[in-house]
Protein backbone atom coordinates (compact mmCIF):
# COMPACT_ATOMS: atom_id res chain seq x y z
CA UNK A 1 0.00 0.00 0.00
CA UNK A 2 1.30 3.46 -0.90
CA UNK A 3 0.78 4.89 2.60
CA UNK A 4 2.78 8.03 2.02
CA UNK A 5 0.82 8.93 -1.06
CA UNK A 6 -2.62 8.36 0.39
CA UNK A 7 -1.82 10.40 3.50
CA UNK A 8 -0.85 13.30 1.28
CA UNK A 9 -4.32 13.40 -0.23
CA UNK A 10 -5.82 14.93 2.89
CA UNK A 11 -4.65 16.99 5.82
CA UNK A 12 -3.75 15.37 9.10
CA UNK A 13 -6.71 14.66 11.32
CA UNK A 14 -7.32 14.05 14.93
CA UNK A 15 -7.87 10.56 16.33
CA UNK A 16 -9.50 8.19 13.87
CA UNK A 17 -13.20 7.92 14.62
CA UNK A 18 -13.73 11.49 15.83
CA UNK A 19 -16.77 12.85 14.04
CA UNK A 20 -17.85 9.44 12.73
CA UNK A 21 -20.87 7.57 13.94
CA UNK A 22 -20.86 3.85 14.40
CA UNK A 23 -23.66 3.14 16.84
CA UNK A 24 -21.12 1.74 19.32
CA UNK A 25 -19.72 3.01 22.56
CA UNK A 26 -16.78 1.74 24.58
CA UNK A 27 -19.12 -0.31 26.71
CA UNK A 28 -21.08 -1.74 23.80
CA UNK A 29 -18.36 -2.58 21.29
CA UNK A 30 -18.21 -6.16 22.58
CA UNK A 31 -21.89 -6.53 23.32
CA UNK A 32 -23.52 -9.99 23.32
CA UNK A 33 -25.26 -10.42 19.96
CA UNK A 34 -26.80 -13.75 20.87
CA UNK A 35 -24.26 -15.67 18.84
CA UNK A 36 -20.60 -16.48 19.24
CA UNK A 37 -17.77 -16.42 16.75
CA UNK A 38 -18.15 -19.35 14.40
CA UNK A 39 -21.78 -20.06 15.28
CA UNK A 40 -24.78 -19.47 13.08
CA UNK A 41 -27.57 -17.00 13.73
CA UNK A 42 -30.93 -18.81 13.70
CA UNK A 43 -32.13 -16.60 10.82
CA UNK A 44 -29.00 -16.97 8.69
CA UNK A 45 -27.88 -19.75 6.33
CA UNK A 46 -24.29 -18.58 6.77
CA UNK A 47 -22.34 -20.82 9.16
CA UNK A 48 -19.33 -18.64 9.95
CA UNK A 49 -19.70 -15.25 11.58
CA UNK A 50 -17.74 -12.45 9.95
CA UNK A 51 -16.77 -9.02 11.26
CA UNK A 52 -17.40 -6.21 8.76
CA UNK A 53 -16.51 -2.53 8.74
CA UNK A 54 -18.44 -0.12 6.51
CA UNK A 55 -17.61 3.56 5.93
CA UNK A 56 -20.32 5.09 3.75
CA UNK A 57 -22.00 8.42 3.08
CA UNK A 58 -24.71 9.61 5.43
CA UNK A 59 -25.91 12.69 7.30
CA UNK A 60 -23.53 13.85 10.00
CA UNK A 61 -26.43 14.38 12.39
CA UNK A 62 -27.64 10.77 12.12
CA UNK A 63 -27.09 8.66 15.24
CA UNK A 64 -27.40 4.89 15.25
CA UNK A 65 -29.40 3.63 18.24
CA UNK A 66 -28.14 0.84 20.45
CA UNK A 67 -29.21 -2.79 20.52
CA UNK A 68 -32.50 -3.95 19.01
CA UNK A 69 -33.67 -0.35 18.48
CA UNK A 70 -31.44 -0.38 15.40
CA UNK A 71 -33.65 -2.81 13.56
CA UNK A 72 -31.77 -2.46 10.26
CA UNK A 73 -28.45 -3.45 11.80
CA UNK A 74 -30.15 -6.28 13.69
CA UNK A 75 -31.72 -7.55 10.46
CA UNK A 76 -28.43 -7.46 8.55
CA UNK A 77 -26.47 -9.12 11.34
CA UNK A 78 -29.00 -11.93 11.76
CA UNK A 79 -29.73 -12.45 8.07
CA UNK A 80 -26.07 -12.62 7.06
CA UNK A 81 -24.44 -13.74 10.34
CA UNK A 82 -22.10 -10.76 10.59
CA UNK A 83 -21.01 -8.25 13.18
CA UNK A 84 -21.35 -4.88 11.48
CA UNK A 85 -19.35 -1.80 12.43
CA UNK A 86 -21.15 1.01 10.59
CA UNK A 87 -19.50 4.40 10.17
CA UNK A 88 -20.66 7.25 7.97
CA UNK A 89 -20.13 10.91 7.18
CA UNK A 90 -21.52 13.34 4.62
CA UNK A 91 -19.37 13.73 1.52
CA UNK A 92 -16.95 16.64 1.80
CA UNK A 93 -13.37 17.50 2.68
CA UNK A 94 -13.63 16.25 6.27
CA UNK A 95 -14.94 12.87 5.18
CA UNK A 96 -12.29 12.52 2.47
CA UNK A 97 -9.54 13.29 4.95
CA UNK A 98 -10.89 10.78 7.45
CA UNK A 99 -11.21 8.03 4.84
CA UNK A 100 -7.67 8.74 3.63
CA UNK A 101 -6.37 8.34 7.16
CA UNK A 102 -8.28 5.12 7.69
CA UNK A 103 -6.90 3.67 4.48
CA UNK A 104 -3.38 4.78 5.31
CA UNK A 105 -3.47 3.53 8.89
CA UNK A 106 -4.04 -0.11 8.05
CA UNK A 107 -7.50 0.06 9.61
CA UNK A 108 -9.22 0.21 6.23
CA UNK A 109 -12.99 -0.33 6.14
CA UNK A 110 -14.05 -3.43 4.22
CA UNK A 111 -16.61 -1.42 2.26
CA UNK A 112 -16.41 2.29 1.53
CA UNK A 113 -17.96 4.87 -0.77
CA UNK A 114 -16.47 8.01 -2.28
CA UNK A 115 -17.05 10.57 -5.02
CA UNK A 116 -15.83 9.50 -8.43
CA UNK A 117 -12.58 11.48 -8.64
CA UNK A 118 -11.43 10.29 -5.23
CA UNK A 119 -12.11 6.70 -6.20
CA UNK A 120 -9.70 6.98 -9.11
CA UNK A 121 -6.92 7.90 -6.68
CA UNK A 122 -7.66 4.90 -4.47
CA UNK A 123 -7.54 2.59 -7.47
CA UNK A 124 -4.25 4.06 -8.68
CA UNK A 125 -2.83 3.67 -5.17
CA UNK A 126 -3.81 -0.03 -5.22
CA UNK A 127 -6.05 0.23 -2.18
CA UNK A 128 -9.08 -1.47 -3.73
CA UNK A 129 -10.12 -5.05 -4.41
CA UNK A 130 -10.86 -6.73 -7.73
CA UNK A 131 -14.66 -7.02 -7.87
CA UNK A 132 -14.82 -9.25 -10.94
CA UNK A 133 -15.61 -12.59 -9.23
CA UNK A 134 -18.06 -11.12 -6.73
CA UNK A 135 -20.15 -8.37 -8.32
CA UNK A 136 -21.92 -9.95 -11.28
CA UNK A 137 -25.50 -10.16 -12.58
CA UNK A 138 -25.63 -13.66 -11.10
CA UNK A 139 -24.35 -12.81 -7.62
CA UNK A 140 -26.15 -9.44 -7.37
CA UNK A 141 -29.32 -9.62 -9.49
CA UNK A 142 -31.22 -6.97 -7.51
CA UNK A 143 -28.37 -4.50 -7.89
CA UNK A 144 -27.98 -5.08 -11.61
CA UNK A 145 -31.72 -4.71 -12.14
CA UNK A 146 -31.60 -1.20 -10.66
CA UNK A 147 -28.33 -0.04 -12.20
CA UNK A 148 -27.93 -1.95 -15.44
CA UNK A 149 -25.01 -4.02 -16.72
CA UNK A 150 -23.95 -1.36 -19.24
CA UNK A 151 -23.79 1.31 -16.53
CA UNK A 152 -21.62 -0.89 -14.32
CA UNK A 153 -19.23 -1.57 -17.20
CA UNK A 154 -19.04 2.10 -18.19
CA UNK A 155 -18.28 3.09 -14.60
CA UNK A 156 -15.06 1.09 -14.58
CA UNK A 157 -11.82 3.04 -14.95
CA UNK A 158 -8.09 2.41 -15.27
CA UNK A 159 -8.97 -0.81 -17.17
CA UNK A 160 -9.88 -2.61 -13.94
CA UNK A 161 -13.13 -3.49 -12.17
CA UNK A 162 -12.37 -2.08 -8.74
CA UNK A 163 -15.28 0.29 -8.27
CA UNK A 164 -18.98 0.03 -9.00
CA UNK A 165 -21.67 2.72 -8.88
CA UNK A 166 -24.18 3.08 -6.12
CA UNK A 167 -27.76 3.15 -7.39
CA UNK A 168 -28.54 6.67 -8.61
CA UNK A 169 -31.76 8.59 -9.10
CA UNK A 170 -33.36 8.73 -12.52
CA UNK A 171 -35.67 11.60 -11.65
CA UNK A 172 -34.23 15.13 -11.84
CA UNK A 173 -35.99 17.68 -9.65
CA UNK A 174 -34.13 20.79 -10.80
CA UNK A 175 -36.56 23.64 -11.47
CA UNK A 176 -36.97 27.39 -11.29
CA UNK A 177 -39.46 28.57 -8.67
CA UNK A 178 -41.33 31.85 -8.86
CA UNK A 179 -43.47 33.99 -6.54
CA UNK A 180 -46.88 33.36 -8.07
CA UNK A 181 -48.51 35.88 -5.70
CA UNK A 182 -46.16 38.56 -7.08
CA UNK A 183 -47.17 37.63 -10.62
CA UNK A 184 -50.83 37.90 -9.67
CA UNK A 185 -50.34 41.32 -8.09
CA UNK A 186 -48.62 42.63 -11.23
CA UNK A 187 -51.09 40.96 -13.61
CA UNK A 188 -48.46 38.68 -15.09
CA UNK A 189 -48.47 35.04 -16.16
CA UNK A 190 -45.89 32.38 -15.32
CA UNK A 191 -43.17 32.87 -17.95
CA UNK A 192 -42.98 30.22 -20.65
CA UNK A 193 -39.97 31.54 -22.59
CA UNK A 194 -36.58 33.03 -21.84
CA UNK A 195 -37.69 36.50 -22.97
CA UNK A 196 -40.79 36.31 -20.79
CA UNK A 197 -38.63 35.30 -17.83
CA UNK A 198 -36.36 38.32 -18.36
CA UNK A 199 -39.39 40.61 -18.55
CA UNK A 200 -40.83 39.19 -15.33
CA UNK A 201 -37.48 39.73 -13.62
CA UNK A 202 -37.58 43.39 -14.68
CA UNK A 203 -41.11 43.81 -13.32
CA UNK A 204 -40.19 42.09 -10.05
CA UNK A 205 -37.32 44.56 -9.67
CA UNK A 206 -39.01 47.76 -10.75
CA UNK A 207 -42.77 47.45 -10.12
CA UNK A 208 -42.97 46.88 -6.35
CA UNK A 209 -44.40 43.33 -6.41
CA UNK A 210 -44.62 43.12 -2.60
CA UNK A 211 -46.55 46.39 -2.38
CA UNK A 212 -44.43 47.95 0.36
CA UNK A 213 -43.82 51.14 -1.60
CA UNK A 214 -40.07 50.54 -1.77
CA UNK A 215 -37.76 49.48 -4.60
CA UNK A 216 -36.18 46.65 -2.60
CA UNK A 217 -36.91 43.46 -4.56
CA UNK A 218 -35.04 41.72 -7.38
CA UNK A 219 -35.83 39.30 -10.16
CA UNK A 220 -33.74 36.38 -9.00
CA UNK A 221 -30.85 35.27 -6.80
CA UNK A 222 -28.28 32.50 -6.81
CA UNK A 223 -24.86 31.76 -5.31
CA UNK A 224 -21.40 32.53 -6.69
CA UNK A 225 -19.35 31.53 -3.63
CA UNK A 226 -17.16 34.54 -4.34
CA UNK A 227 -15.42 32.77 -7.22
CA UNK A 228 -17.75 31.49 -9.95
CA UNK A 229 -20.56 32.13 -12.40
CA UNK A 230 -23.66 30.25 -11.29
CA UNK A 231 -25.22 27.80 -13.73
CA UNK A 232 -28.59 28.83 -12.29
CA UNK A 233 -28.46 31.76 -14.70
CA UNK A 234 -30.81 30.95 -17.60
CA UNK A 235 -28.34 32.29 -20.15
CA UNK A 236 -26.54 28.93 -20.17
CA UNK A 237 -29.49 26.95 -21.50
CA UNK A 238 -30.62 29.92 -23.62
CA UNK A 239 -27.35 29.43 -25.52
CA UNK A 240 -27.74 25.67 -25.78
CA UNK A 241 -25.40 24.77 -22.91
CA UNK A 242 -27.16 22.22 -20.70
CA UNK A 243 -25.81 20.41 -17.65
CA UNK A 244 -22.11 19.90 -17.01
CA UNK A 245 -21.30 17.83 -20.12
CA UNK A 246 -23.33 17.20 -23.25
CA UNK A 247 -22.93 15.79 -26.74
CA UNK A 248 -23.16 18.19 -29.69
CA UNK A 249 -22.46 17.26 -33.29
CA UNK A 250 -20.96 13.93 -32.21
CA UNK A 251 -18.45 15.63 -29.91
CA UNK A 252 -18.19 16.14 -26.16
CA UNK A 253 -19.01 19.59 -24.83
CA UNK A 254 -17.56 20.73 -21.52
CA UNK A 255 -20.27 23.29 -20.91
CA UNK A 256 -18.40 25.80 -18.75
CA UNK A 257 -15.36 26.04 -21.03
CA UNK A 258 -17.22 25.95 -24.34
CA UNK A 259 -16.75 28.69 -26.99
CA UNK A 260 -20.45 29.58 -26.55
CA UNK A 261 -19.59 30.89 -23.09
CA UNK A 262 -18.71 34.18 -24.80
CA UNK A 263 -22.36 34.86 -25.54
CA UNK A 264 -23.47 33.46 -22.17
CA UNK A 265 -21.19 35.91 -20.37
CA UNK A 266 -22.29 38.83 -22.55
CA UNK A 267 -25.95 38.11 -21.77
CA UNK A 268 -25.27 37.75 -18.04
CA UNK A 269 -23.38 41.06 -18.09
CA UNK A 270 -26.39 42.69 -19.70
CA UNK A 271 -28.72 41.28 -17.06
CA UNK A 272 -26.44 42.42 -14.25
CA UNK A 273 -26.19 45.90 -15.79
CA UNK A 274 -29.97 46.15 -15.70
CA UNK A 275 -29.80 45.51 -11.96
CA UNK A 276 -32.48 42.82 -11.98
CA UNK A 277 -30.41 40.25 -10.05
CA UNK A 278 -29.75 40.25 -6.31
CA UNK A 279 -26.57 42.39 -6.10
CA UNK A 280 -25.12 40.04 -3.49
CA UNK A 281 -25.39 36.92 -5.67
CA UNK A 282 -21.66 36.62 -6.30
CA UNK A 283 -20.78 36.55 -2.60
CA UNK A 284 -23.74 34.36 -1.61
CA UNK A 285 -22.83 30.93 -0.25
CA UNK A 286 -24.77 27.89 0.89
CA UNK A 287 -28.46 28.77 1.21
CA UNK A 288 -28.08 32.55 1.38
CA UNK A 289 -30.03 32.99 -1.87
CA UNK A 290 -32.84 30.79 -0.51
CA UNK A 291 -32.86 32.86 2.68
CA UNK A 292 -33.47 35.95 0.56
CA UNK A 293 -36.29 34.18 -1.23
CA UNK A 294 -37.82 33.30 2.15
CA UNK A 295 -37.52 36.93 3.25
CA UNK A 296 -39.32 38.19 0.14
CA UNK A 297 -36.30 39.91 -1.38
CA UNK A 298 -36.24 37.99 -4.69
CA UNK A 299 -38.87 36.42 -6.91
CA UNK A 300 -37.05 33.55 -8.68
CA UNK A 301 -34.63 30.89 -7.41
CA UNK A 302 -33.59 27.40 -8.48
CA UNK A 303 -34.51 24.36 -6.39
CA UNK A 304 -33.06 20.90 -6.83
CA UNK A 305 -35.00 18.67 -4.46
CA UNK A 306 -38.37 17.00 -4.74
CA UNK A 307 -39.93 18.75 -1.73
CA UNK A 308 -38.27 22.14 -2.27
CA UNK A 309 -41.61 23.98 -2.18
CA UNK A 310 -43.96 21.29 -0.84
CA UNK A 311 -46.67 22.08 1.68
CA UNK A 312 -45.88 18.77 3.34
CA UNK A 313 -42.22 19.59 4.01
CA UNK A 314 -42.02 21.81 7.10
CA UNK A 315 -38.56 23.03 6.06
CA UNK A 316 -39.52 23.86 2.46
CA UNK A 317 -39.16 27.27 0.85
CA UNK A 318 -42.94 27.50 0.75
CA UNK A 319 -43.45 26.95 4.46
CA UNK A 320 -40.58 29.18 5.52
CA UNK A 321 -41.84 31.99 3.27
CA UNK A 322 -45.46 31.61 4.44
CA UNK A 323 -44.31 31.87 8.05
CA UNK A 324 -43.24 35.44 7.23
CA UNK A 325 -45.93 36.22 4.66
CA UNK A 326 -49.06 34.02 4.58
CA UNK A 327 -49.70 35.11 0.96
CA UNK A 328 -46.38 33.76 -0.33
CA UNK A 329 -46.86 31.19 -3.09
CA UNK A 330 -43.81 29.60 -4.71
CA UNK A 331 -44.59 27.65 -7.90
CA UNK A 332 -42.30 25.70 -10.27
CA UNK A 333 -41.69 26.74 -13.86
CA UNK A 334 -39.02 26.39 -16.52
CA UNK A 335 -38.77 28.35 -19.77
CA UNK A 336 -36.93 25.40 -21.31
CA UNK A 337 -39.41 22.73 -20.19
CA UNK A 338 -40.08 21.45 -23.73
CA UNK A 339 -36.54 21.70 -25.14
CA UNK A 340 -34.36 20.46 -22.28
CA UNK A 341 -33.82 21.66 -18.72
CA UNK A 342 -30.88 19.44 -17.77
CA UNK A 343 -29.14 16.19 -18.69
CA UNK A 344 -30.12 12.73 -17.55
CA UNK A 345 -28.33 11.58 -14.43
CA UNK A 346 -25.16 9.52 -14.32
CA UNK A 347 -23.88 7.68 -11.24
CA UNK A 348 -21.73 9.84 -9.01
CA UNK A 349 -20.97 7.68 -5.97
CA UNK A 350 -18.38 4.93 -6.20
CA UNK A 351 -18.60 1.80 -4.07
CA UNK A 352 -15.35 -0.02 -3.33
CA UNK A 353 -14.06 -2.91 -1.24
CA UNK A 354 -10.65 -2.62 0.36
CA UNK A 355 -7.65 -4.57 -0.88
CA UNK A 356 -7.34 -6.03 2.61
CA UNK A 357 -10.76 -7.69 2.36
CA UNK A 358 -9.83 -9.30 -0.96
CA UNK A 359 -7.71 -11.88 0.85
CA UNK A 360 -10.88 -13.41 2.36
CA UNK A 361 -13.15 -14.78 -0.41
CA UNK A 362 -15.92 -15.65 2.05
CA UNK A 363 -15.95 -12.07 3.32
CA UNK A 364 -16.14 -10.79 -0.25
CA UNK A 365 -19.10 -13.06 -0.98
CA UNK A 366 -20.88 -11.99 2.20
CA UNK A 367 -20.36 -8.32 1.35
CA UNK A 368 -21.82 -8.84 -2.12
CA UNK A 369 -24.86 -10.60 -0.61
CA UNK A 370 -25.49 -7.72 1.81
CA UNK A 371 -25.10 -5.07 -0.89
CA UNK A 372 -27.50 -6.93 -3.15
CA UNK A 373 -30.05 -7.29 -0.36
CA UNK A 374 -29.92 -3.53 0.22
CA UNK A 375 -30.96 -3.17 -3.44
CA UNK A 376 -33.85 -5.62 -3.12
CA UNK A 377 -37.42 -4.52 -2.45
CA UNK A 378 -37.11 -5.80 1.10
CA UNK A 379 -33.88 -3.93 1.77
CA UNK A 380 -35.02 -0.75 0.03
CA UNK A 381 -38.30 -0.55 1.92
CA UNK A 382 -36.69 -1.27 5.29
CA UNK A 383 -33.97 1.35 4.83
CA UNK A 384 -36.30 4.03 3.41
CA UNK A 385 -39.68 3.54 5.12
CA UNK A 386 -39.10 1.32 8.15
CA UNK A 387 -41.18 -1.66 9.27
CA UNK A 388 -44.52 -2.86 7.94
CA UNK A 389 -47.27 -2.38 10.49
CA UNK A 390 -45.14 0.11 12.39
CA UNK A 391 -43.95 3.01 10.25
CA UNK A 392 -46.21 2.09 7.32
CA UNK A 393 -49.03 -0.22 6.33
CA UNK A 394 -49.11 -2.30 3.18
CA UNK A 395 -51.76 -3.58 0.81
CA UNK A 396 -50.24 -5.46 -2.12
CA UNK A 397 -47.84 -3.05 -3.80
CA UNK A 398 -49.21 0.03 -2.03
CA UNK A 399 -47.48 1.39 1.06
CA UNK A 400 -49.20 4.00 3.20
CA UNK A 401 -46.82 5.91 5.40
CA UNK A 402 -47.47 6.75 9.05
CA UNK A 403 -45.54 10.02 9.37
CA UNK A 404 -46.13 10.54 13.09
CA UNK A 405 -44.80 7.08 13.91
CA UNK A 406 -41.83 7.54 11.56
CA UNK A 407 -41.02 10.83 13.25
CA UNK A 408 -41.10 9.24 16.69
CA UNK A 409 -39.42 5.92 15.91
CA UNK A 410 -36.89 6.95 13.26
CA UNK A 411 -36.24 10.69 13.16
CA UNK A 412 -36.32 11.34 16.90
CA UNK A 413 -34.18 8.28 17.53
CA UNK A 414 -31.34 9.59 15.38
CA UNK A 415 -32.69 9.64 11.81
CA UNK A 416 -30.80 6.38 11.54
CA UNK A 417 -32.20 4.89 8.34
CA UNK A 418 -30.30 7.32 6.11
CA UNK A 419 -26.82 5.77 6.51
CA UNK A 420 -28.16 2.29 5.79
CA UNK A 421 -29.65 3.49 2.50
CA UNK A 422 -26.16 4.22 1.10
CA UNK A 423 -26.71 1.87 -1.83
CA UNK A 424 -29.85 3.80 -2.83
CA UNK A 425 -29.01 7.14 -1.21
CA UNK A 426 -31.49 9.90 -2.16
CA UNK A 427 -33.24 7.52 -4.57
CA UNK A 428 -36.86 8.28 -3.73
CA UNK A 429 -38.24 6.17 -6.57
CA UNK A 430 -40.32 3.28 -5.19
CA UNK A 431 -41.91 2.85 -8.63
CA UNK A 432 -38.68 1.10 -9.68
CA UNK A 433 -39.89 -1.77 -7.49
CA UNK A 434 -43.45 -1.48 -8.75
CA UNK A 435 -44.47 0.16 -5.47
CA UNK A 436 -46.83 3.04 -4.86
CA UNK A 437 -46.11 5.01 -1.70
CA UNK A 438 -48.87 7.16 -0.25
CA UNK A 439 -47.78 9.99 2.02
CA UNK A 440 -50.93 11.37 3.70
CA UNK A 441 -49.17 14.68 4.30
CA UNK A 442 -48.94 15.49 0.57
CA UNK A 443 -51.43 18.06 -0.67
CA UNK A 444 -52.93 18.45 -4.13
CA UNK A 445 -50.56 21.37 -4.58
CA UNK A 446 -47.59 19.10 -3.80
CA UNK A 447 -48.77 16.56 -6.35
CA UNK A 448 -49.19 19.26 -8.99
CA UNK A 449 -45.65 20.53 -8.32
CA UNK A 450 -44.28 17.02 -8.76
CA UNK A 451 -46.28 16.50 -11.95
CA UNK A 452 -44.95 19.77 -13.37
CA UNK A 453 -41.31 19.01 -12.62
CA UNK A 454 -41.54 15.47 -13.97
CA UNK A 455 -42.93 16.85 -17.24
CA UNK A 456 -39.70 18.72 -18.04
CA UNK A 457 -37.62 17.33 -20.88
CA UNK A 458 -34.15 15.98 -20.11
CA UNK A 459 -31.51 15.61 -22.80
CA UNK A 460 -29.42 12.41 -22.95
CA UNK A 461 -26.38 12.14 -20.74
CA UNK A 462 -22.90 11.54 -22.15
CA UNK A 463 -23.53 7.88 -21.38
CA UNK A 464 -20.59 7.14 -19.12
CA UNK A 465 -18.55 8.56 -16.30
CA UNK A 466 -15.25 10.00 -17.41
CA UNK A 467 -11.86 10.20 -15.69
CA UNK A 468 -9.26 12.92 -16.38
CA UNK A 469 -5.91 12.05 -17.97
CA UNK A 470 -3.04 11.15 -15.68
CA UNK A 471 -1.25 14.26 -14.48
CA UNK A 472 -4.05 16.64 -15.42
CA UNK A 473 -5.05 18.96 -12.57
CA UNK A 474 -8.78 19.50 -12.94
CA UNK A 475 -8.87 21.78 -9.89
CA UNK A 476 -6.32 24.18 -11.38
CA UNK A 477 -8.11 24.14 -14.72
CA UNK A 478 -11.50 25.02 -13.19
CA UNK A 479 -9.99 27.65 -10.90
CA UNK A 480 -8.36 29.47 -13.83
CA UNK A 481 -11.52 29.12 -15.92
CA UNK A 482 -13.62 30.68 -13.15
CA UNK A 483 -11.04 33.43 -12.66
CA UNK A 484 -11.29 34.47 -16.32
CA UNK A 485 -15.09 34.33 -16.33
CA UNK A 486 -15.35 36.47 -13.20
CA UNK A 487 -12.86 38.93 -14.70
CA UNK A 488 -15.04 39.26 -17.78
CA UNK A 489 -18.20 39.81 -15.72
CA UNK A 490 -16.83 42.48 -13.42
CA UNK A 491 -13.72 44.02 -14.96
CA UNK A 492 -14.12 44.00 -18.75
CA UNK A 493 -16.57 45.79 -21.05
CA UNK A 494 -17.64 42.61 -22.82
CA UNK A 495 -16.72 38.96 -23.31
CA UNK A 496 -14.63 39.43 -26.44
CA UNK A 497 -11.53 38.15 -24.62
CA UNK A 498 -13.12 34.77 -23.88
CA UNK A 499 -11.70 33.07 -27.04
CA UNK A 500 -8.19 34.20 -26.00
CA UNK A 501 -8.68 33.02 -22.42
CA UNK A 502 -10.16 29.75 -23.60
CA UNK A 503 -7.15 29.12 -25.87
CA UNK A 504 -4.89 29.39 -22.84
CA UNK A 505 -7.13 27.00 -20.89
CA UNK A 506 -7.07 24.49 -23.72
CA UNK A 507 -3.30 24.64 -24.29
CA UNK A 508 -1.32 25.74 -21.23
CA UNK A 509 -3.69 24.21 -18.69
CA UNK A 510 -4.37 20.99 -20.61
CA UNK A 511 -8.06 21.53 -21.37
CA UNK A 512 -7.82 20.04 -24.84
CA UNK A 513 -6.09 16.95 -23.49
CA UNK A 514 -8.91 16.62 -20.97
CA UNK A 515 -11.54 16.88 -23.71
CA UNK A 516 -9.71 14.41 -25.95
CA UNK A 517 -9.37 11.90 -23.09
CA UNK A 518 -13.01 12.23 -22.09
CA UNK A 519 -14.14 11.92 -25.68
CA UNK A 520 -12.04 8.79 -26.16
CA UNK A 521 -13.72 7.22 -23.13
CA UNK A 522 -17.17 8.14 -24.43
CA UNK A 523 -16.35 6.82 -27.88
CA UNK A 524 -15.17 3.55 -26.35
CA UNK A 525 -18.68 2.83 -25.05
CA UNK A 526 -20.33 3.74 -28.34
CA UNK A 527 -22.06 6.98 -27.37
CA UNK A 528 -20.22 8.91 -30.06
CA UNK A 529 -18.74 7.55 -33.26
Amino acid sequence: MNVKKIVSIGVALAIIGTGCSSGKTASSSNRDTGTTQGSSSPASPYKTKIDLKFFVQGPNDSVLPQGDADFVKKTIEQKFNVSLDMKYMAFGADRTNKLNMLLASGDAPDVFTSPGLDSQKYILDKLTADLTPYITPQTMPNYYKLVGEDVVKRFQIEKVFQRTPAVFAKDVYRSYYIRKDWLDKLGLQIPKTYDEMMEVMRKFTNNDPDGNGKKDTYGMSTIGNGNSVSMDFPQFIHNGLIGAFMIRDNHLVDVQSDPKMENVLNEIKGMLKEGIVDPDWFLNKGTMHIDKAVQGKVGIVVGGTKTFAFDSDPTSLQNKAKALNPKADWEPFNPFASTGVWTENLPDTALMISKKAESDPEKMKRIAAILDWLCSEEGYVLTHYGREGKEYTRSGKTLTLKPDVYQKEIVEKGNFLAPYSFMTYNVDEPDRFGLEVIDPRMTDRDRNILKTIKSYKLIPSIGTNVAPPTGFNLGDFRAKMREYQVKILFDEPDASNWPKYREELMTKLGGQKMLDTYEEQIRAVGVIK
